[in-house]
């Protein structure tokens, strides 16, 4: 009987994490050899990639598809500007602190919007975050619906002049991005990622097979808002100022991520690599023609869906069979190195 191994990676992830950790160090080092205008750019490229690999993994992977993920950026932001301020927390606790709220704030939410199904949980998110959108409004310590601003005394706090405090955000930025994901890659790699996989591929299946489908959902519910939260106030210590509409916008938070993701590929790791990239270049290019703008990123957005309706990575590893970032197991041949691999677990898809 031929002898195998099982392997968790492929030869292109071992070209490609050779190959990114110059890019890496570069953006390490960005602070020392580049402007800020060119850091608060890619600051923003990391956070937005940060929550679409947050709604990939609920949707993509958990088939949890929320249309109200801006509730707990919301949360986190105004958890953090009512600790600094009312509070007078140190502003780094605080932003420590905003995640584990969003996710608390996550578990009543979770059993009321699990009793929906399909589109009706979808819209149950989206009810949900009107609601917390809603009450920020009302309550008067939170500023009602003028928001909050965080003063001089808190900002000196991460940085007493405005270059250090620009390369401190922007450090912190990279280094939540890099939490979230190593997060999100981890929890796929484990049996809580197998479990996803079967509950994606056919929930009743799974269940039969011994899955605990609520409690895996849940708990990946919980994570995903616990991180959106974190994220949410690092984007709103950033902006210096947070209002109902702008920290529960859905435009902001969750329809531009949902376009990053079903671009890029769904239910694949690199795909929000992809999607949140072509949402940065086309917006570059295009936030000059006003109305138009949006309304050709929506032709672009039906165009690939219609051409490639696992996204452009989808497409990619269809056709190529390439993964950057494996989650699955493989069963390779030892002797022969000619044998082709045997994949244990289904590729990523719609």
């Amino acid at each position: 009987m031929e002898s195998v191994r099982v392997e968790r990676g492929t030869k292109a992830s071992r070209i490609f994490a050779i190959c990114a950790l110059p890019l890496v160090a570069a953006l390490i080092a960005m602070p020392w050899w580049s402007d800020p205008g060119d850091m608060r750019l890619v600051g923003e490229m990391a956070y937005f990639l940060a929550l679409a690999q947050l709604w990939n993994l609920l949707a993509g992977y958990a088939g949890l598809v929320s249309v109200g993920q801006q509730a707990y950026v919301g949360l986190g932001g105004y958890a953090l500007f009512y600790m600094t301020g009312p509070l007078n927390m140190n502003v780094y606790w605080a932003l420590l602190l905003a995640g584990p709220f969003a996710g608390l704030m996550a578990i009543p939410v979770s059993f009321a919007v699990f009793r929906l199904r399909g589109a009706y949980f979808a819209i149950g998110t989206w009810v949900v975050s009107e609601v917390f959108a809603l009450s920020a409004s009302l309550i008067a310590v939170l500023g009602a619906g003028s928001g909050l601003s965080l003063t001089p005394a808190i900002l000196r706090q991460i940085s007493p002049d405005r270059a250090g405090r620009d390369t401190m955000l922007y450090l912190m930025t990279l280094a939540c991005s890099a939490l979230v994901f190593a997060i999100v890659y981890l929890l796929l790699r484990s049996r809580h990622g197998l479990a996803l996989t079967a509950i994606r591929d056919s929930e009743p299946a799974s269940a039969s097979l011994g899955v605990n489908t609520f409690r895996t959902k849940f708990i990946i519910y919980i994570v995903t808002a616990a991180c959106t939260g974190l994220i949410g106030g690092l984007i709103f210590l950033q902006k210096l100022r947070i209002s109902p509409e702008a920290g529960f916008s859905i435009n902001d938070w969750t329809v531009v991520v949902i376009f990053m993701v079903v671009i890029g590929g769904i239910g694949t790791l690199e795909g929000p690599f992809v999607g949140m990239l072509v949402f940065i270049i086309l917006r570059e290019l295009l936030a000059d023609y006003g109305t138009y703008y949006l309304i050709l990123l929506g032709l672009i957005a039906i165009a690939v869906m219609l051409k490639a309706p696992s996204g452009i990575w989808g497409w990619v590893v269809q056709r190529y069979d390439v993964q950057l970032f494996p989650v699955g197991r493989r069963l390779a041949p030892i002797p022969s190195k000619d044998a082709k691999d045997v994949v244990l677990s289904p590729q990523p898809g719609p």
